[in-house]
């Protein structure tokens, strides 16, 4: 199964996606501080371009993703953000420093990557944390993008991470405790709703340990409980956590934690309060009724501070998406391709 930023494709199901592409570009593009992203360009190179921001954070960029849009009229850019995917230097090495790697420097590698390219302005889409992204960046940069389709909506705030890691533990209550038990030395499992959680930020230190094995243990234990938060949803196949590569899978826990635990770097709201920096610009915004990772609140309170969005709930949906919310992203993308 094929999960990007939030929406997974269940190979059982009807293909209702485009066929398979491949890309026609491809490089690496140094962006500072030692790092250089992963990019890649598909579809047709006259075409409306289009980038796609993946989820996670750190999950990396997918063929799957390419899918949804027609190759015949977009020009579709994918890339991995810092220390993910096939980006360097990788998160999985612990001596890879992530003091460069906040939501500020994927915004100004965004751009870089868009001057690179030559492109004028895109369409930009994602979901769950690729959201949080394509708002930080449309609020820095209105006048780079053209419209934006986003699925299961997050902003990142404090609030939503305290609900993530320590809220829904009232749905799940034996798998919150195994994760809670995962970082002992927690003196704040909940921490206030306006500060990042201490159960997080402690996650943040174990993942920094010189020890390889205090490192594995808190990444499995953090798959494991972001897997149960997912598993009234997720259908056959791998788990979207645990199921990952051993690489992979340790860089994107270690580049979540790293995340969540500063917040994101964005005032508590911030993305909601200054949607207005948005006004000109269309969005299709989709949501399942049912996503525990991310419930519906913020993407009602998006849609209400963001004149041209347009908000679909899906009703038998979850974080991950499903046939409808598929349906639901591909009729925006041709919509808005022109």
């Amino acid at each position: 199964m094929a999960r990007w930023g939030g929406t997974e494709v269940d190979p059982s199901e009807p293909d209702e996606l485009y066929p398979p592409i491949e890309p026609y570009a491809s490089g690496m593009l140094e962006v500072g501080d030692g790092h250089s992203v992963y990019w890649e360009a598909c579809g047709n190179p006259d075409g409306k371009p289009a980038l796609v921001v993946h989820g996670g954070p750190g999950s990396g960029c997918g063929p799957q993703a390419r899918r949804y849009f027609d190759p015949e009229r977009y020009r579709v850019v994918l890339f991995d953000q810092r220390g993910c995917g096939r980006s360097t230097p990788h998160a999985s090495d612990p001596a890879t420093d992530l003091r460069h790697n906040t939501t500020h420097h994927l915004i100004a590698d965004m751009e870089r990557l868009r001057e690179h390219l030559g492109i004028t302005d895109w369409l930009l889409y994602g979901g769950s944390w690729g959201s949080t992204l394509i708002l930080a960046y449309a609020q820095a940069h209105p006048e780079r993008v053209t419209e934006a389709v986003i699925a299961s909506v997050t902003t990142t705030r404090r609030s939503e991470i305290d609900w993530l890691y320590r809220g829904a533990g009232q749905i799940f209550p034996e798998a919150w405790h195994a994760f809670r038990e995962g970082a002992p030395e927690a003196t704040d499992p909940t921490g206030p709703a306006t500060e990042p959680a201490g159960l997080v930020a402690a996650y943040a230190r174990l993942l920094e340990s010189p020890d390889p094995a205090v490192r594995e243990r808190a990444t499995a234990a953090w798959c494991a409980w972001e897997d149960a938060v997912l598993s009234l949803e997720a259908g056959p196949g791998p788990a979207p956590y645990s199921g990952r590569p051993d690489r992979d899978q340790q860089a994107m826990v270690r580049i979540c934690a790293h995340y969540f635990s500063h917040g994101a770097w964005l005032r508590e709201n911030q993305l909601i309060d200054e949607a207005h920096r948005l006004a000109g610009i269309p969005a299709a915004l989709v949501h399942g009724r049912f996503d525990l990772g991310s419930p519906l609140t913020t993407a009602w309170e998006l849609d209400r501070a963001w004149p041209e969005a347009e908000l679909t709930v899906i009703d038998d949906a979850g974080h991950l998406g499903g046939p409808a919310t598929r349906r639901a992203v591909l009729a925006a993308l041709d919509g808005f391709a022109g």
